[in-house]
């Protein structure tokens, strides 16, 4: 049996998925410390990579050179800039966006990366699943929606910038790493799928807010995992 890898950001977001896992073990790669156990009767891989996108890139292909992995779940809290998102909302990625990569310079389109392409679509078969157990999720008071994610290496607050990337990319959440760790799994040929909880929206003054619902973001996403695996 092969190894799901699961990828967050943040202590938060390892923490509540970690509640979840049994029979955990760990093995220190580098500064990276993997937890390998069991969600349901899968075999997963949890790590935290830190913030942006250097660090969750490097941290994919470690998860990845070092375990037998079958797919990457990338896991934790977003920023809604589509305004039909809630607090508490999740977002099941069906593409993933570098809104800061620029190379328009050379007549290629915002977001555009030589070797990937404009986005890199999750994989569709994943998507899929996801997507018919939504309905099945009992006793929930916030909405899953199937939309698209914007990564850049910065925490969007400025409304302005928000209603761009929104404009620009048709996007729905902007976070700091799954652009980045989808990337990596493209060019790997490793099926890649992201699940983010809406912990705030840019507003000028969302910093505090994101604190407030850190915790509540992260639960949301263990949930949705449990759910799914």
């Amino acid at each position: 049996m092969k190894n799901i890898g699961i990828i967050v950001a943040m202590n938060e977001e390892g923490e509540a998925i970690e509640k979840i896992m049994t029979n955990i073990e760990r093995k220190q790669i580098y500064n990276l410390v993997f937890k390998i156990g069991i969600i349901k009767d899968k075999k997963c891989v949890l790590v935290k990579s830190g913030v942006g996108k250097v660090n969750a890139a490097r941290t994919t292909q470690i998860m990845i050179d070092n375990f037998d992995i079958d797919y990457v779940i990338n896991a934790g809290s977003a920023g809604a800039i589509n305004d039909m998102l809630e607090i508490g909302d999740v977002i099941i990625g069906k593409q993933v966006v570098q809104h800061d990569f620029d190379i328009t310079a050379f007549g290629h389109s915002k977001g555009f990366i030589t070797g990937v392409g404009n986005n890199v679509i999750c994989d569709r078969e994943l998507v899929s699943k996801f997507n018919m157990i939504i309905d099945d999720i009992a006793e929930r008071n916030y909405n899953i929606k199937l939309g698209v994610v914007a990564t850049g290496d910065i925490f969007c607050t400025e409304v302005a910038m928000k209603d761009k990337i929104r404009a620009k990319f048709d996007a729905d959440a902007v976070d700091m790493e799954c652009g980045a760790i989808a990337q990596v799994c493209y060019l790997d040929n490793i099926p890649f799928i992201v699940i983010r909880s809406v912990s705030d929206t840019p507003n000028g003054k969302n910093t505090s807010t994101f604190e407030e619902n850190l915790e509540l973001a992260s639960k949301r996403c263990a949930t949705i995992l449990k759910e799914i695996l």
